[in-house]
């Protein structure tokens, strides 16, 4: 990153602007019409790859500091920590077309859009991955042509790429549960630059956590840490307790795949913070539709798991039971993620007998799940018990596995 570069995002970040808000207040303070900076370009002079000359005045004017300011070296020693900006798709997948053909949108649209979205969402609470994804993608692909094709007003414009946002945030988990990780990514960082367009922090707090939780799943541990991190300070302090809680969890999540006894305890401060989070949501505060089930037993469910990652399965085992007993049968994809995990714990806790029984029901409930995640969940099971081999319990469960 340049000088120039840092101190333009350095300045942005002041303001708590986004790249797209800047771009605009540039257009404006150089009195032009139309889109002749967008944010793509004020992405490009953030990270160096151009530098921008004569746009140097009015980007000074547009942040209210000399252009001295911005021209100055970087003195700082360290560079700084990665934003949701570093995560944007290099290109804007969402640049609308210069002929619109489509014909002009208007809020009934885009409120057909959303409850349509919020079918998807919770259709994936009773189906896998491997079922949902051609409806989820298809009609992320119609949002998308909506917004690039059609005209609207601003007000209708914005709401449009909220819903692309939350569109893509479910298409993506969907997309990462069936195992298609390339596409999910994909996914993820259009949705991030929907909400990062809309100005909706929240929103792309949600898309780069979910990505940073797939990072941290697929060996990417490092790049899911500081995207969990990023998410979270881009959410900002007044984010919802309830989106600031899932949040945390994801940072959690990642710092406990990530390893190392520093990494570790960072997990479990994110933890307690999270916990602190929930505790301070209320009727009165109102939380985006798509957090309904963040709630304290999901906080309960993620402490288990990383206590069981850490190895403390004196912590995790009663965790995990008391989640199972009053998690919804009908929800199989979880409860077969969940058990796996009450699996694993068990085994570490030297209960072979438990874990074999644990597992085969785990085993059962996934059989039919479309879903890589609870497949892959099976195999990292397996292999575990694969250690108590010579316990007739875990010898049934590994021979019916193989047949």
């Amino acid at each position: 990153m340049s000088g120039i570069g840092a101190n333009i995002r350095r300045q942005r970040e002041r303001l708590g602007w986004s790249q797209a808000r800047l771009a605009r207040e540039v257009c404006r303070a150089a009195g032009v019409t139309g889109d002749p900076v967008g944010r793509q370009e004020v992405s490009r002079w953030e990270t160096g790859k151009r530098t921008p000359r004569e746009w140097l005045p009015f980007l000074a004017a547009a942040l209210g500091v000399p252009v001295d300011t911005l021209a100055a070296p970087q003195t700082a020693a360290e560079p700084p920590l990665p934003t949701l900006a570093d995560f944007l798709p290099a290109e804007d997948p969402l640049e609308p077309l210069r002929g619109r053909t489509g014909g002009r949108l208007g809020m009934g649209q885009v409120d057909d859009l959303q409850q349509r979205v919020h079918g998807l969402r919770l259709a994936d609470d009773f189906l896998a991955g491997g079922d949902l994804m051609r409806p989820a993608l298809r009609e992320l692909r119609k949002a998308v042509r909506m917004f690039r094709e059609h005209s609207y007003s601003e007000l209708t414009g914005r709401q449009l790429l909220v819903q692309i946002g939350e569109l893509a945030q479910i298409a993506g988990w969907i997309a990462s549960d069936a195992g298609q990780h390339e596409e999910a990514e994909r996914i993820y960082r259009l949705g991030l630059s929907a909400a990062t367009q809309a100005e909706d922090r929240t929103l792309a707090g949600n898309l780069a956590g979910s990505l940073a939780y797939q990072l941290s799943n697929i060996g990417r541990e490092v790049e899911g840490l500081d995207l969990s991190r990023a998410a979270l300070d881009g959410a900002g302090p007044d984010a919802p307790p309830k989106a600031r809680a899932l949040y945390l969890d994801r940072v959690a999540w990642a710092a406990t795949k990530a390893g190392g006894t520093e990494n570790a305890q960072h997990a479990m401060r994110a933890l307690g913070e999270a916990s602190q989070a929930l505790s301070e949501d209320s009727d009165g505060i109102e939380s985006p539709s798509y957090l309904y089930w963040v709630d304290a037993g999901e906080l309960r469910v993620m402490e288990s798991r990383v206590y069981t990652e850490l190895r403390r399965p004196l912590r995790a085992v009663p965790l995990l039971r008391e989640v199972l007993s009053e998690y919804d049968a009908t929800h199989t994809r979880e409860l077969a993620l969940y058990l796996s995990w009450l699996a694993i714990a068990y085994a570490d806790a030297n209960e072979p007998e438990e874990a074999a029984a644990t597992a085969e029901r785990m085993l059962t409930l996934s059989a039919d799940i479309a879903s890589e995640r609870t497949a892959e969940r099976g195999r990292v099971v397996l292999a575990r018990l694969a250690e108590y081999a010579d316990v007739p319990e875990v010898r049934a469960v590994l021979d019916s596995a193989a047949a």
